[in-house]
């Protein structure tokens, strides 16, 4: 590009996205002349989704600001908790996010998640089409114009991964009313409606269960409920009141 040049500043937590050479302090960055402030920003590497606000010359700009010469701006990370209008406060979380889609689910959370990669325009498009929040580590399909809202997980750490989205959106929590097979509700089940779907001994040991609505998976407290039950503590205990 040969146009007005500019200088622009990344907040902290935005840096990761940039080259190397621009983490550091103000970095120069030439324009074309007529693209918006969010597609220089974008062409930096930093997806729209992760951007608050933006000061140009110390002002408060939108992101279909045209940059001038010689203007400074500064990147800010989006504020938290970030409010989501619009629609009821639903997730999409991409092919490799499975593990955190399960625990969302465990915690009452609405998390839409398919276990083959259905490709990006089909996950862009489900977001638009549902108004879910498109959960990916993935910057280019965050960078897709369709996606109805979307943010970049930061870590590849599931217990990290569910801390910063509960931190960052703040969703109402409900544990144990969501199937985490398939995100359906689930309902009460006494032992002799749900006994030919159970191994003899489960049926022998246990008498409290569960049954999802929509696919009729059975829960019930099993050997592994006691590390269910800790992320489920360990999650109410610090943003079990966020949404309040």
């Amino acid at each position: 590009m040969n146009g007005p040049e500019i200088h622009l500043t990344f907040a902290p937590e935005l840096q990761l996205f940039a080259a190397p050479e621009r983490r550091q302090g103000p970095t120069k960055a030439v324009t074309d002349g007529s693209s918006s402030l969010g597609h220089v920003v974008e062409s930096m590497g930093v997806p729209l989704t992760e951007v608050g606000r933006l000061l140009v010359d110390g002002r408060e700009m939108p992101v279909s600001h045209v940059p001038r010469a010689g203007e400074t701006v500064e990147v800010y990370g989006v504020a938290r908790p970030q409010r989501v209008p619009g629609a009821p406060l639903r997730f999409l979380l991409d092919v490799h996010l499975g593990t955190l889609a399960r625990r969302l689910r465990l915690l009452g959370v609405d998390a839409a998640y398919e276990n083959e990669d259905i490709g990006d325009p089909a996950l862009a498009t489900r977001s638009a089409a549902e108004r879910r929040v498109l959960l990916s580590r993935d910057r280019g399909l965050l960078r897709r114009r369709e996606i109805w809202a979307g943010a970049y997980i930061y870590s590849d750490r599931p217990d990290e991964q569910l801390r910063d989205v509960l931190g960052r959106f703040t969703p109402e929590l409900a544990p144990w009313t969501r199937c985490t097979a398939c995100n359906g509700p689930l309902r009460d089940a006494d032992k002799q409606s749900v006994g030919e779907l159970l191994e003899h001994g489960t049926r022998r040991t246990y008498d409290v269960f569960a049954q999802c609505a929509n696919c009729e998976r059975v829960y019930w407290r099993g050997a592994h409920h006691a590390r269910l039950q800790a992320i489920v503590e360990d999650a109410l205990r610090e943003f079990g009141d966020a949404a309040a």
